[in-house]
């Protein structure tokens, strides 16, 4: 039996306990949660034999073989590296993070020194199997490679952004087109999919990303391309809220417990 902690205890942490106690989480144990709120972690343990845990440290000292993390950079940022020296894997959607790569590296080197994994779900993105055989083929050849992400949001969900103006209500704009890491620089919270996208081809330094806005639009649809010579991918998913993050890691968990590994 595999254990697991939640690492933020909101909508998308709900998602992840509520598979869990509908069963679809076979093979695994809920051993803790962690909320700021300490009102928001004891609802996701409600009717479970998980604790309410205190503080990250807490749920590192119970160490879990996993820690689905669900609130933010920041809190990620706060206990990665210490979960992932003693050994316990991390499922993050914060991903935003590692376009980071002080923290990155140091992430990969404790995870390494540990025997720990850093998962990355899919979420909004899909086809990271056909990104990464592709951006394999181009650098073993010494092929020229291009890949980046064109996002289509609604100007509400860009308020409260630097990139937020009342125009956006009534006209269709691209407000961003630069690399992932500027991407996530000014929009912490809104780009995670680019950054995913970015790692898992040819980093976010390189990887492109292009934000439009489009007045009345609901959700985000992501174009993912990835290409070089003779070879091209091109993946394109809508979500009209961030559920599907949640239950990509959910997704994720099940992989990991088959006998049939989807890659």
């Amino acid at each position: 039996m595999k254990t697991f902690a939640i690492a933020g205890c909101g909508h998308l942490g709900k998602i992840v306990q509520e598979a869990y106690t509908k069963g679809l989480l076979e093979g695994y144990q809920l051993v803790a949660a962690y909320s700021r709120k300490a009102e928001d972690s004891e609802k996701i343990v409600s009717g479970t034999d998980a604790v309410a845990a205190s503080s990250m440290d807490e749920v590192i000292s119970l160490k879990p073989d996993f820690i689905i993390e669900t609130a933010s950079i920041a809190l990620l940022k706060d206990f990665a590296i210490k979960a992932l020296e003693k050994g316990i894997s991390l499922i993050p959607l914060s991903i935003g993070a590692f376009a980071d790569s002080s923290f990155r590296d140091m992430a990969m080197k404790a995870a390494g020194k540990s025997g720990a994994r850093i998962y990355i779900p899919s979420g909004a993105v899909g086809g990271f199997d056909a990104l990464r055989t592709i951006a394999l083929i181009a650098e073993v050849n010494g092929w020229d490679i291009k890949a980046g992400i064109h996002t289509h949001k609604g100007p509400d969900s860009l308020r409260n952004t630097p990139l937020y103006s009342d125009e956006l209500q009534t006209a269709e704009k691209t407000v961003f087109s630069g690399s992932t890491k500027e991407a996530i620089a000014l929009l912490p919270t809104k780009v995670n999919v680019a950054v995913a996208s970015a790692l898992a081809t040819i980093g976010p330094d390189k990887a492109e990303a292009e934000i439009t806005s489009v007045p009345g639009f609901i959700g985000d649809d992501h174009c993912i391309t990835v290409e070089t010579e003779g070879l091209k991918a091109v993946a394109d998913i809508y979500s009209a809220n961030s559920d599907i993050a949640a239950w990509s890691a959910v997704a994720l968990m099940r992989n990991l417990a088959s006998p049939m590994f989807f890659f």
